[in-house]
């Protein structure tokens, strides 16, 4: 190869400049939507607030979480810790479409504030990836099984009916 070749190749290349910490509008954010509105002794953000919005409430909530998601992935994070990050949103999303306690759910889970978490373990790379690999190996084998109960009860019921 050229000199010019190497030069334009390297001039291609991202730098990685290693971090211990993501950028702190991350955090920021993570902190708005999770924990800047305190009510007595307890904490809740905007994403609680948010969701109490019927349908498009926790759509907008887990659409500015998915911003703290994508900052993992151009932190290139493994891809476990951005799993469980997905993970963590798509709880929050799906629960908190349930009225009321889905709204209580959103204002404990609190998945933003686990999402900046992940991404500091994965930065400074203390996460353990086979750990969030069966967490979301776990969550998908709840989901097959509960989309599974009423397709197996139902073949049930049919086959004692006839």
């Amino acid at each position: 190869m050229s000199t010019t070749e190497v030069g334009r190749r390297k001039a291609l290349e991202p730098e990685v400049v290693p971090r211990n910490a993501p950028d702190p509008w991350i955090e920021k954010l993570a902190w708005v939507m999770d924990n800047s509105i305190p009510i007595g002794r307890w904490r809740v953000g905007l994403d609680g607030i948010i969701g109490l919005v019927p349908g498009l409430g926790d759509l907008v909530g887990a659409l500015i979480s998915a911003l703290i998601v994508a900052a993992g992935v151009r932190a290139r994070l493994p891809r476990s810790a951005i799993a469980r990050m997905v993970v963590n949103v798509g709880i929050e999303a799906v629960v908190g479409v349930i009225p009321f306690l889905g709204d209580l759910f959103d204002m404990a889970w609190k998945a933003n504030t686990k999402n900046v978490e992940i991404f500091r373990q994965a930065l400074r790379g203390q996460r353990d990836r086979r750990k969030d690999a069966l967490f979301v190996l776990g969550v998908v084998l709840a989901i097959v099984a509960i989309l599974a109960f009423p397709v197996i009860a139902i073949v049930l019921l049919v086959n004692r009916l006839f």
